[in-house]
């Protein structure tokens, strides 16, 4: 992979240690579609404390010229959150690390400034733009170079669809353009760089054969690093808070995902997991890439992760749908939060047959309940009724089809990579939903265990601990091996969290049929 040499003085690395040996005081900044969160890690009597400081609110909103996101109001957000915990960390804030949500991404004007807000992944200029690149460059052939799902929503076809005018302009991937405007170096973390569908999925580099067909720029894209990477010190007016003065800039895994997988503190070789929330990200971790043709024809990803490892998995969609009914309902002058409708789901009947929660319809906003309805309709089952008073109903058949769809997904992850589960770990918001949980381990067979709601918070401070120890290489980055004993440290549990549904026996998931009789992939 190529790297950027660190930004720091000879005798650094000694002063990095001590400061670990000291426990150091960091910042965790969370980018989420729905809301973003600053925590601060903080020792208190030797034993790690963990605040969630500042949440704001984010969504994606129609400017007119698209579905963008309001990056000023995320960068104002973010600083909120600094100088609150800058108020509460007068010892000093040793290091700030950034994930988020993956593929969306800003481009840079000849001052270093955002030319326009990003547009958001489910603006519909993507699926023109998907159509467009695959008459250029088949899905077959872009899976063979990069090992990555396709769905409309990568980076490679967000780019493809920018004007002609912006194709010179340089870019940078969110939680990296946050490090980049908090003073650290324009860089693309190894992790969220596999989501671009750009990066080859052997040698680690920008795929040329992809710039070249799509019509890319190579050279507007940023530089490789490995996760756990220093990119520079905070620089700006939070500076000069004395809590900032020497605080350095650490990609972590910037993709949320990748830092929640490594927020896990799991052990062994036999456990599966499921990164729950607006998406649900659904697979394993391998040692190495599988780009088999029936990994080709599941649509498995080949995304990295930390240490060098690849975490196989499938993007499904997740609380969105539940969460887009609440906003259509709402509409209708029907209040109601998602923990109203999972404990009402509970108390009625188990729904006849289950919907295909991966229906591009329903990647879309707006009406989710008759998007729904309408797909039983296509598949010749009944529909729901769309009133509000149906929102248990609607919210169990949400809740039974994500169950099924993940014990899907990991069967073929089974099948495909090998590998035998014995457990599965569900962390992000979604950990918490029991109703969901239960299901799904009676769909799964498998024993659930659960992990922390703020699992992407946790794997990006352990990967700013296990950097700043010089648990590092610039082969891989961190060690994987480092970040899970920090992980399990901060997790304050030395492995596995409590069990649901140990009992439960194997319950047979059949492959969902889409209307036009072919297999959900």
């Amino acid at each position: 992979m190529n790297e950027v040499s660190r930004d720091r003085d000879p005798a650094f690395g000694d002063k990095l240690a001590a400061n670990v040996r000291k426990k150091p005081v960091l910042v965790a900044v969370d980018l989420g579609a729905e809301s973003c969160r600053v925590s601060l890690l903080r020792w208190i009597e030797g034993q790690p404390e963990i605040r969630l400081i500042h949440r704001f609110a984010n969504s994606a909103r129609n400017e007119g010229t698209g579905l963008r996101w309001d990056v000023a109001a995320i960068e104002q957000g973010v600083e909120e959150g600094l100088r609150a915990c800058a108020q509460l960390a007068p010892e000093g804030i040793a290091a700030i690390g950034v994930d988020g949500w993956a593929v969306d991404y800003v481009r840079l004007g000849p001052g270093g400034q955002p030319v326009a807000n990003p547009f958001c992944y489910r603006d519909p200029r993507n699926v023109e733009s998907q159509n467009l690149v695959h008459s250029k460059i088949s899905p077959q052939r872009l899976y063979e170079l990069t090992g990555v799902q396709i769905l409309t929503l990568n980076t490679l076809y967000q780019l493809h669809a920018d004007a002609d005018t912006e194709q010179s302009l340089p870019w940078i991937n969110l939680p990296e353009y946050l490090l980049y405007a908090l003073g650290g170096r324009r860089v693309s973390e190894y992790t969220n760089a596999t989501h671009t569908q750009l990066l080859g999925v052997h040698d680690q580099k920008w795929c040329p054969t992809i710039f070249e067909a799509a019509g890319l720029d190579v050279n507007a894209a940023p530089p490789l690093v490995n996760p756990g990477t220093d990119i520079g010190q905070l620089q700006g007016p939070l500076a000069s808070l004395p809590a900032f003065r020497n605080t350095r800039l650490i990609a972590p895994a910037c993709h949320d995902t990748a830092s929640a997988i490594a927020g896990i503190p799991a052990q062994g070789d036999d456990w599966a997991f499921i990164s729950s929330g607006t998406w649900s990200l659904v697979g394993c971790v391998l040692d190495s890439v599988c780009v088999s043709e029936a990994a080709r024809s599941k649509n498995f990803s080949n995304e990295g992760g930390v240490g060098g490892r690849i975490y196989f998995l499938k993007n499904v969609n997740g609380m969105w749908l539940l969460r887009q009914c609440i906003e259509h309902w709402r509409s209708q002058g029907q209040t109601w939060t998602v923990e109203q409708l999972v404990d009402a789901s509970a108390n009625v009947d188990a729904p006849e047959g289950v919907i295909d929660v991966d229906d591009p319809d329903l990647l879309l906003p707006g009406d989710m309940p008759a998007r729904i309805s309408g797909q039983r309709k296509r598949s010749g089952q009944a529909a729901i009724p769309e009133g509000a008073g149906m929102a248990p109903i609607m919210t169990s058949l949400i809740l039974h089809s994500l169950a099924a769809r993940y014990a899907a997904v990991l069967q073929n992850a089974t099948s495909i990579s090998g590998k035998t589960f014995n457990r599965l770990y569900i962390v992000g918001g979604g950990s918490k939903n029991g109703v969901l949980n239960q299901l799904t381990a009676r769909a799964t067979g498998l024993p659930v265990l659960t992990g922390s709601t703020e699992s992407a918070t946790v794997g990006n401070f352990a990967i700013q601990l296990a950097a700043l120890e010089g648990r590092y290489t610039n082969d891989v980055g961190v060690a994987a091996n480092a970040v899970a004993e920090w992980a399990a440290i901060l997790a304050n549990q030395p492995g596995d969290a409590h069990a649901l549904g140990d009992t439960i026996p194997v319950h047979s998931v059949q492959e969902i049929q889409r209307p036009n009789g072919k297999a959900l992939a």
